[in-house]
C-alpha cells in the first residue's frame, strides 16, 4: 500500500512520521533538533527537517507527505524568495507593545470581529508591526510573509532563493488563522489589516488550500536530490490543529496539550469570537474552528522545578502525590511572562510557604498544580463560549507522568483520556497526507493508554484562584 509522511517542525525539533496510507500503521520515524531561542535562521529547521526525513529512511517511497509548524512566527523573505531576518518565533515576546498599538488603533471588538481573535504577541500581525517599528530597513525589503510551515512546504517542492515563486506559497486555514490579517469565518485575507500592521500594501501572502487539497514538487531540490517528483504535497497546518487531527477530535473532545507552551483547545462547527482576546477563534485542519487559549508555561514549568529539586520527571512525580493538596504551597507559573491572562512582562511567584511546607513534595506538587490551573482557566474560558467538554484528551511529554494526570483528573472536574504516547501533530499530518492522496480522511484508531475518571477537588482552584490574582495585582 502506498505510504505517507507526516512531519511536526515544532519548537525544539523536527520529527517525521511515515505511515501506512490504508491502515494508519507506522512504518518508520526520523528526528532531529531545532535550535533553541526565540528567534531562528530558517535555514536551521530546513536543516533539520532533511536531517529527520534521511533519519526516518527517505521519502522515495512516500506517496504524499505534510508539513505541521508552530504557529504565528514570522518569515519575511524578500523578492528573490530570500530569508530577510531570523525568524521571530511565537515565544518572542518583544512584540508586545505593537499588539498594543495595533488593538489601540482598530479597537479589541473590531479586530475580533474581523479575525476571530484579538492579537497578542505571540502573533504575526504584532511581529510585522514590531519590524516596521525597529527595523525599517528590513520591513522595506519584505515581499512576501510566511509562517514557518509554509517556508519548509515551499522549500520541499523546489523553491527558494534559486526558484523564487513567491506566487507559489501555500497554507491552510488553521496557520492562516493565526496571523491576525485572516478572517476564518469568511476565508478571506484582511489585506487592510495586513498593511497596518506591515506598512506596505504590496506584501504577498500564502495562498490559502483546502484541508485536502496539494500541490506536487515542481521541480529539482538542490539540497535534497532525493524527494521524488510525484511527490503530493498537502496544505499542511498549524500545530494544534494538526494535533487535534491526528487525535481525530470530534465534538464533546476538549484537548490540553502540555508542550513548550500549554493549549486548549476544541473542534466546533461555528466560529468563535472573544473580544476579550483570551479564546483565539482559530480555524482547523478539516474545514471546521479550534477555539484554542494557550498558556506560555507548560511543560518547562516542571523541567524548572525537577532541576530545582535535584530529580528526574518521575521523581518528581513521586514527590508531588506526597504532598497534601489542602495546604501546600501555591506556584503561579508565570516564569516566561504570560499570555493567558496577557501579562508578557509577570514573573512566576511562590506563596503559601510554612515552615511545615517547604519541602520538596510540597513544592513539586505546586509545580504541577500551578501549571495544571493555569491549562484549567484556559478550559473554563473555552467552555464559557459555548464549547461543551465531555472529555478532555491530555497529550504532550508530561501527561504520561502519573502525578500529571491524576492531579488533572482532581482540576478539570471532566473525566481525563490519556492517548497513548504519540506524535500527534506528525501523526495529523500523516492523515492530512492520506487524505489529499486518497480523498478521503482517515478514519485509523486512536489508542487511549488511561481513563482517569473525576475527582474534582475545587480546592486547589480556589487556593490558586487567590495567589493568582494576587500576582496579577487583581486580588
Amino acid at each position: 500500500m502506498p505510504l505517507v509522511a507526516g512531519i511536526d517542525s515544532s519548537t525544539q525539533s523536527c520529527k517525521v512520521v511515515i505511515r501506512d496510507a490504508a491502515t494508519g500503521a507506522l512504518k518508520r520515524y526520523g528526528r532531529a533538533p531545532h535550535p533553541d531561542g526565540t528567534e531562528v535562521d530558517p535555514e536551521a529547521w530546513w536543516l533539520a527537517l532533511r536531517q529527520a526525513i534521511t533519519a526516518a529512511g527517505g521519502l522515495e517511497d512516500v506517496a504524499a507527505v505534510s508539513i505541521g509548524g508552530q504557529q504565528h512566527g514570522l518569515v519575511a523573505l524578500d523578492e528573490g524568495g530570500r530569508v530577510i531576518r531570523p525568524a521571530l518565533l511565537w515565544n518572542d515576546t518583544r512584540s508586545a507593545d505593537a499588539a498594543l498599538a495595533l488593538r489601540a488603533e482598530l479597537g479589541d471588538a473590531e479586530i475580533a470581529a474581523r479575525t476571530g481573535s484579538v492579537p497578542v504577541a505571540s502573533f504575526t500581525s504584532t511581529k510585522l508591526r514590531w519590524l516596521r517599528d525597529a527595523e525599517p530597513e528590513n520591513a522595506a525589503r519584505v515581499a512576501a510573509v510566511a509562517l514557518p510551515h509554509d517556508w519548509l512546504t515551499w522549500r520541499l517542492r523546489g523553491f527558494g532563493p534559486d526558484n523564487p515563486r513567491l506566487d507559489e506559497l501555500v497554507t491552510d486555514r488553521s496557520d492562516a488563522s493565526g496571523t491576525g490579517y485572516y478572517d476564518p469565518a469568511r476565508g478571506e485575507y484582511d489585506r487592510e489589516l495586513l498593511t497596518l500592521a506591515s506598512g506596505n500594501s504590496g506584501i504577498a501572502v500564502p495562498t490559502v488550500l483546502a484541508p485536502h487539497d496539494s500541490r506536487p514538487v515542481s521541480g529539482p531540490v538542490p539540497e535534497f536530490p532525493a524527494v521524488p517528483g510525484a511527490l503530493i504535497v498537502g496544505a499542511g497546518a498549524g500545530d494544534n490543529a494538526a494535533a487535534a487531527l491526528g487525535l481525530d477530535a470530534r465534538a464533546g473532545d476538549v484537548i490540553v496539550s502540555i508542550g513548550t507552551s500549554g493549549t486548549v483547545f476544541a473542534v466546533t462547527d461555528t466560529a468563535v469570537t472573544d473580544e476579550s482576546g483570551t479564546v483565539a477563534g482559530f480555524a482547523d485542519a478539516t474545514g471546521r474552528f479550534l477555539p484554542l487559549v494557550a498558556t506560555l508555561n507548560a511543560a518547562r514549568v516542571l523541567d524548572a522545578t525537577a532541576a530545582l529539586l535535584g530529580v528526574d520527571h518521575a521523581e518528581l512525580g513521586r514527590f508531588a502525590v506526597k504532598a497534601d493538596a489542602a495546604s501546600g504551597p501555591v506556584l503561579v507559573p508565570w516564569f516566561e511572562g504570560e499570555r493567558t491572562p496577557n501579562l508578557p512582562n509577570a514573573t512566576a511567584t511562590l506563596s503559601g510557604l510554612t515552615l511545615a511546607t517547604t519541602t520538596r513534595a510540597g513544592v513539586a506538587r505546586a509545580a504541577i498544580e500551578g501549571m495544571l490551573c493555569g491549562l484549567a482557566d484556559g478550559l473554563d474560558a473555552v467552555l464559557a463560549q459555548g464549547v461543551t467538554a465531555e472529555r478532555i484528551l491530555l497529550i504532550g511529554g508530561a501527561a504520561g507522568n502519573p502525578a500529571v494526570q491524576a492531579i488533572a483528573a482532581q482540576v478539570f472536574g471532566v473525566p481525563v483520556s490519556v492517548p497513548t504516547a504519540g506524535e500527534y501533530v506528525a501523526d495529523g499530518m500523516t492523515r492530512q497526507a492520506a487524505w489529499a492522496l486518497t480523498g478521503e480522511r482517515p478514519t485509523w484508531p486512536v489508542q487511549i493508554a488511561a481513563k482517569l475518571p473525576v475527582d474534582h477537588r475545587p480546592e486547589i482552584r480556589e487556593r490558586y484562584a487567590r495567589a493568582r490574582d494576587a500576582a496579577s495585582g487583581t486580588g
